[in-house]
């Protein structure tokens, strides 16, 4: 679902949570009522004077916190591409700086590399990260199985820039 359509989305679904605060204009069906015409039991009954419908502070400031909350909110993706470049540039640029392989030259991590070795799949990356392969370390054990995925999906992304 695309940015906008959400905000609509949740915009929408706020406003709808919020008319379920509202006082209704009408009365219900069969609602008993005193002779003055005030329904039996509703504070109107007392003074004898009909209420008109009005919104809930707290529905309006729950409605705007959650509109705020989805406009300037990041959207969520499986992959955090952020936290993926942050870990490359910490763990994998000695070797790897724009995509390149300081190591053996020919297995670059561009997209023509990639697809040439078989590695063009987040989940062949994911794997080589993991296990390394000849002079290619092993990160299973430095990285979380999260920042190895991220890392996966940052090179995945980069691969046709580089």
């Amino acid at each position: 679902m695309s940015r906008v359509a959400g905000i609509v989305f949740a915009a929408s679904l706020a406003l709808y949570g919020a008319s379920c605060f509202i006082v209704p204009a009408t009365l219900p069906k069969g609602a008993p009522q005193t002779e003055s015409g005030a329904v039996v039991g509703q504070p109107s009954a007392i003074n004898g004077t009909p209420e008109s419908a009005s919104w809930s502070p707290l529905a309006v400031g729950a409605a705007l916190g959650l509109l705020i909350a989805v406009a300037t909110g990041r959207p969520a993706f499986a992959a955090d591409l952020e936290n993926g470049e942050a870990i490359f540039n910490g763990n994998c640029t000695a070797c790897h700086a724009g995509g390149n392989n300081s190591i053996v030259a020919e297995k670059k991590l561009k997209k023509e590399a990639l697809v040439q070795y078989g590695k063009y799949d987040v989940q062949a990356i994911i794997t080589q990260v993991t296990n390394g392969n000849g002079a290619m370390p092993a990160f299973g054990e430095k990285l979380g199985p999260d920042d190895i995925e991220d890392v996966a999906n940052y090179v995945y992304s980069k691969a046709d820039k580089w």
